[in-house]
């Protein structure tokens, strides 16, 4: 398992015990995303359940509505979410610690980008062509919800703020007293779970603070007080149950949307000075896309049929026809076809 040389405590220590390293106490929000974002991936290889999905009922049954303005449509989707892929992954064969660093610019909304349009191909070979990216999420979340992925990426939050309830991680609970005590990367599967309920939920208040605002900025929509026709300051139990109902649920979609960190933004220079492991953070990055995508691409050759959907990735550009989308095609998703039998796909003329 990888370790980090450097651990600093999260709680606030006695002066004496502080770390004299200025700069790795300033990392240390990059290392808690680095933490989030490796357990995600931990748990994707502790699962290890991608070829479950051929067993899934919900996958036996799933056909596609593809006519030919929606197959070029799914063409064009899935080309930009293997080139953000195929982007990502040329990244880390750089070994240079500091080209590293500087890339997380991109490799960041990389990651995002090419699981975004990786999803808006898997709903559009269902006749959903949604561009908006609420509308993709909410989409997504209920599909999570339904059980069309494997408990690798099936897990999700709900509930109003203060009040989650984080499903299909058995395992946090148990650990999520002794998990924070320290910046360790996740070494068991139940402090990776832990680790994951926590990312559920500082996504979740994100989202939910987000959308109080984006409502109390807006003179128009603003909740005001019935006796003084103030805008409120403060929400009731019941306006925030009211949030959380219009945000849906979250999911490991809305944790990689944290990755669309902006350029611009000043947060983007806590990882790019921070003293984190960047390489592990690439490779859990590429891991978690690869995975994503997998399941995706899965049920969209189901949906075309395995024949159509190889005929697909021969049109490609070479650079992606010869690397790991073909790779994937022949050892992980004509197999799930295959095993479970699941080839009779539908191509609309």
């Amino acid at each position: 398992m990888h370790s980090q040389n450097a651990q600093a405590p999260l709680a606030p220590a006695p002066a004496s015990h502080l770390p004299l390293d200025e700069n790795w106490r300033k990392s240390i929000p990059a290392q808690v995303f680095l933490n989030h974002f490796f357990a995600m991936d931990y748990h994707i290889q502790h699962q290890n359940d991608l070829f479950d999905v051929a067993k899934f009922p919900i996958f036996g049954q799933f056909h596609g509505r593809v006519n030919d303005a929606a197959y070029k449509a799914l063409e064009k989707l899935l080309l930009n979410s293997w080139s953000a892929e195929y982007a990502l992954r040329i990244t880390p064969v750089v070994n240079d610690e500091q080209y590293l660093q500087s890339s997380l610019h991109w490799t960041f909304p990389q990651a995002y980008y090419s699981a975004l349009f990786s999803a808006r191909a898997f709903l559009a070979v269902q006749g959903i062509q949604v561009s908006n990216e609420e509308l993709i999420r909410k989409r997504i979340g209920n599909m999570v919800v339904r059980g069309y992925y494997p408990s690798s990426i099936g897990y999700y939050a709900l509930g109003p703020i203060n009040n989650y309830r984080i499903q299909r991680l058995p395992m946090a609970r148990r650990f999520s007293v002794t998990a924070k005590t320290d910046l360790l990367l996740p070494s068991r599967a139940g402090s990776a779970q832990a680790e994951l309920a926590q990312f559920l939920k500082t996504t979740r208040d994100q989202r939910v603070k987000s959308l109080r605002n984006a409502i109390q900025n807006n003179p128009k929509t603003a909740l005001r007080s019935p006796k003084t026709g103030e805008i409120l300051q403060k929400f009731s139990v019941e306006q925030y149950k009211q949030l959380a109902r219009q945000i849906g649920y979250t999911t490991y979609f809305d944790m990689l949307s944290r990755l669309r960190i902006s350029s611009t933004n000043r947060e983007i220079e806590r990882f790019v000075d921070s003293e984190i492991d960047v390489k592990l953070f690439h490779q859990s990055l590429v891991n978690i896309v690869a995975h994503v995508n997998a399941v995706h691409e899965a049920y969209i050759a189901k949906a075309l049929g395995v024949d159509a959907y190889r005929q697909l990735v021969s049109k490609l550009p070479a650079y992606l026809q010869e690397s790991f989308v073909r790779e994937r095609m022949n050892t992980t998703i004509a197999p799930m076809l295959e095993s479970g039998q699941a080839t009779d796909g539908l191509m609309a003329a």
